[in-house]
């Protein structure tokens, strides 16, 4: 799969970035949304067609597709990414690697023990080394090690230059414990998440001196310690080569070479058609296509897929006339784009032929995706409306849409912390409240956000935009002005003569009688303006910046298909409504009943709405005759012309000053992000039944993070965050409150959606530190209650895995949780060692 829209080297990762605007959010009665029972989960097991190492043949090369050549093998600077750590991982030691529960488990391959032996006066840990364990140039792993790292990663020292320190700066003093083969950790704040710790473990030489961990480690590692070492490292070819360790003491590998070669999502299909690669994720797209060649591979039938596949009998006798024809210069045209069609069907069947080769594993990758509000600043800031953004989402419906077509389980992320399968999960969703159009309305109209809320005059701004702040501005630089002209025209009317004041009457009369026909005339002309403005504001005909905009879509401003038009009287009036169905117009009443009543359990619990909220619902429970009308779901958008229901001052979408609630959701648009955009338009359908406008802004997957997520430059995006066995550790900064820099911006971590508490950040700061693991998830547990309450992240479901594996090989694919054991990867057939992917070297 796709990796847009994930962090580069999210992995427990310290950074600071942009302004942040953040309250303490209060949530009553959350203490019902856990129990002291772990819920029952149950994980999508692994796919990795395992086999036993005596059935996989020693020897031959394997070809691994990783995005691009990693920009360091330095797996603790900011710029390290998922290259980074499959190449590493094959290369040193990790010391707790993940299993398939997505648990730390120790490897013994490294340690023979590893546990905590004083918690009182302070914790102290003890390691247990493997006797056997060595380094490439046959060092001994030991004590020096665990230092030397200790030091460059403990924030102590400005000169090593480190993306993370979390859990090091915690350590007092690492000695030899009774022999060298022990090594004694003493910490001077408890810990819980010390098995996090020296994985990957960098021997001294890099970790010892600022030089060689900051520049030194990033294109070579000259001493290691896995089942491989690095052979080269190719920027030319787009290729990092590993060989066997002749140093490993543990099991041996089954390869001889290990290739991880750089290969675009966009290449993909046609790499492994071509045979230069034999593992590589995939997307949805070229999944289908290898399950159509395996289908294919077995009918003995002609294609009915790929070019000339939607060819009619009609099209194709024509094309045979216009080529066999008359006309020279017709026949010419014609027997060119024959030719080209019957080229791109030969070379589309010989691909289709080559990925028979092929299998999909799949799993769940170890990440979710999530729906990230910007609390910064607009209508997000306010704690309602984005509650209401989350209770307009129907979950299960956006997990749906990604994972049943791939026949995996869809079922809605019910946790920000842990992931379905890994101990502690418990969904938390309950904090917040399931999905409900009505209570998600009721949350908007206390915030403010009414249907006549914009009927006045239209800003062109966007929601948290730096042109409102300026608009607010220069409306107070305008009133300051006119106040200033007063005390100048006061002045001066004091100092008429005498002259000036000895009128006579006549005029006087006539002075009066030629100014109050000018006002008249004024009035008239200010009268005609102010229609002329309140019916463009309507009929919504001012070009905005953002509608102005390549790649905008202004969700709920287009035609619907399917309805009939609708003349009306004067085209020129004509408007967008949101129109009432015959059950909206029932349930309104309803609705703000309800919102005063959400349980307990939720964080949406509300005292009421205002009188003027009630009284604007009560008059729209008036059924009008357009009600009754066919077409369009509750709150949908209804056709150019039609009437707008009582009251008739409420004209479009919901507003609040005069300023429509828009918002702007940026998403990806390179060709490996379909999935996400559309997940991002029915985001946007959902948000439109509640009075929510969107501003669809797509941009290019290589700024899509940097320059928009990290940055704040939006207002609602989707991205994804690495599962974890250390939420204590690897969620603080994720959720972390923003505290103040000394220049007077908010350091926000890693906290992109500027949102966070006080009250969360104890909850973390109390997990970290609680050496009881129960204790520690209880925690978590509560932390992760309310951060859902908080709505400034929404969990919908964890990201497909989709590999395509050669299928041969054994012991690789789509591995979950778990981290893949590269000794045991290799061939099942020893004639098949190599094949497909050398058959074009």
């Amino acid at each position: 799969m796709s990796h847009v829209g994930v962090p580069r080297g999210t992995v427990r990762k310290r950074r600071s970035l942009a302004l942040l605007t953040a309250g303490v959010l209060t949530i009553p009665a959350l203490a019902g949304c856990s129990s002291d029972s772990e819920e029952t989960s149950r994980g999508v097991p692994q796919d990795i067609a395992p086999a036993a190492r005596d059935r996989v043949a020693d020897g031959s090369t394997v070809n691994w597709a990783v995005d691009a050549m990693p920009t360091t093998l330095n797996a603790f600077q900011a710029d390290a990414d998922s290259a980074t750590t499959k190449i590493t991982g094959a290369l040193l030691p990790t010391l707790f690697p993940m299993d398939a529960a997505g648990q730390p488990k120790l490897n013994p391959d490294y340690l023979e023990s590893a546990k905590i032996i004083e918690r009182e006066p302070k914790q102290v840990v003890l390691y247990k080394l493997n006797q056997q364990a060595v380094w490439s140039d046959g060092r001994e792993i030991g004590a020096p090690d665990f230092v030397a790292q200790w030091r460059a990663l403990s924030g102590k020292d400005s000169a090593f230059w480190t993306a993370r320190n979390a859990g090091y700066e915690r350590i007092e003093k690492i000695e030899r414990g009774a022999d060298d083969l022990q090594v004694r950790v003493t910490f001077a704040k408890p810990y819980a998440d010390w098995r996090s710790l020296f994985s990957p473990l960098y021997p001294k030489e890099i970790t010892g001196k600022p030089d060689t961990f900051n520049d030194g480690a990033r294109t070579t590692l000259k001493n290691t310690a896995g089942p491989f070492q690095l052979k080269s490292v190719s920027k030319a070819k787009g290729t990092v080569t590993l060989t066997r360790n002749p140093r490993w003491w543990g099991d041996k590998a089954k390869l001889d070479t290990l290739v991880f070669r750089a290969v675009a999502p966009k290449d993909r299909t046609k790499a492994l058609a071509d045979g230069t690669v034999h593992i590589t994720d995939v997307d949805a797209t070229t999944a289908d296509r290898i399950a159509l060649a395996l289908r294919d591979g077995s009918n003995g039938q002609p294609l009915t897929h790929g070019p000339g596949a939607d060819l009619t009998p009609a099209a194709a006798l024509r094309s045979w006339a216009l080529a066999h024809g008359s006309d020279e210069e017709q026949a010419e045209i014609a027997q060119a784009a024959r030719e080209k069609n019957r080229k791109a069907v030969a070379a589309y069947g010989a691909e289709q032929k080559a990925l028979r080769g092929y299998a999909v594993r799949k799993s769940l990758e170890p990440a979710y995706t999530q729906l990230a509000l910007n609390g910064e600043s607009g209508p997000l800031a306010d704690d309602r409306v984005r509650r209401a953004v989350a209770r307009a989402l129907d979950r299960q419906e956006l997990a749906e849409t990604v994972l049943k077509p791939l026949g995996l389980p869809a079922k809605p992320l019910g946790s920000h912390l842990a992931l379905a399968g890994q101990p502690g999960y418990k969904d938390g969703s309950g904090a917040l409240g399931d999905q409900n159009t009505k209570e998600a309305q009721a949350l908007l109209a206390d915030a403010g956000w009414t249907q006549g809320g914009a009927a006045e005059k239209p800003k062109d701004t966007k929601a948290g935009s730096e042109a409102e702040k300026k608009t607010d501005k220069d409306e107070a630089d305008k009133k300051k002005d006119a106040e200033g002209k007063t005390d100048t025209e006061d002045k001066e009317g004091t100092e008429k003569t005498e002259a000036e004041e000895k009128k006579t009457d006549k005029d006087e009369a006539e002075d009066k009688k030629k100014a109050d026909k000018d006002a008249d005339k004024d009035a008239d002309k200010d009268a005609d303006k102010d229609e002329e403005k309140a019916d463009r504001a309507a009929v919504g005909s001012d070009d905005s910046a953002a509608s102005r905009a390549e790649g905008l879509y202004i969700v709920g401003q287009d035609d619907k298909p399917g309805a009939a038009p609708v003349q009306a009287p004067d085209a020129s009036t004509a408007t967008h409504v949101l129109a009432p169905s015959r059950a909206a117009a029932a349930q309104s009443l309803a609705l703000l009943r309800q919102a005063s009543a959400v349980s307990a359990g939720s964080a949406v619990s509300e005292d009421g709405t205002t009188a003027e909220a009630a009284s604007k619902a009560t008059a729209q429970d008036k059924a009008t005759a357009q009600d009754k009308q066919p077409g369009g779901a509750a709150g949908a958008y209804a056709p150019l012309g039609t009437a707008a229901p009582a009251p008739a001052s409420v004209k479009g979408p919901l507003g609040k000053d005069g300023k429509t609630l828009t918002l702007r959701f940026v998403l990806p648009s390179g060709p490996g992000s379909q999935s996400l955009r559309g997940v991002g338009e029915r985001i946007a359908a959902m948000l439109e039944k509640i009075g929510i406008g969107t501003e669809i802004t797509k941009v290019p997957d290589e700024s899509y993070f940097k320059d928009h997520i990290a940055s704040g430059d939006y207002d609602l995006a989707l991205y994804s965050w690495p599962a974890t066995a250390y939420p204590a550790t690897d969620g603080r900064p994720i959720y972390a409150k923003p505290e103040p820099a000394t220049d007077g911006s908010l350091l926000v971590e890693q906290n992109y959606t500027r949102v966070g508490t006080d009250h969360i950040d104890q909850l973390f700061d109390q997990a970290v530190a609680e050496l009881d693991e129960k204790a520690a998830r209880e925690l978590m547990k509560q932390a992760d209650a309310r951060i859902w309450a908080a709505a400034g992240s929404i969990p919908l479901f964890q990201r497909p895995q989709l590999v395509a594996v050669d299928k041969k090989l054994a012991n690789v694919g789509a591995f979950g949780f778990a981290a893949p054991r590269y000794q045991d990867i290799g061939f099942t057939d020893r004639q098949a060692a190599g094949s497909p992917a050398d058959r074009k070297k």
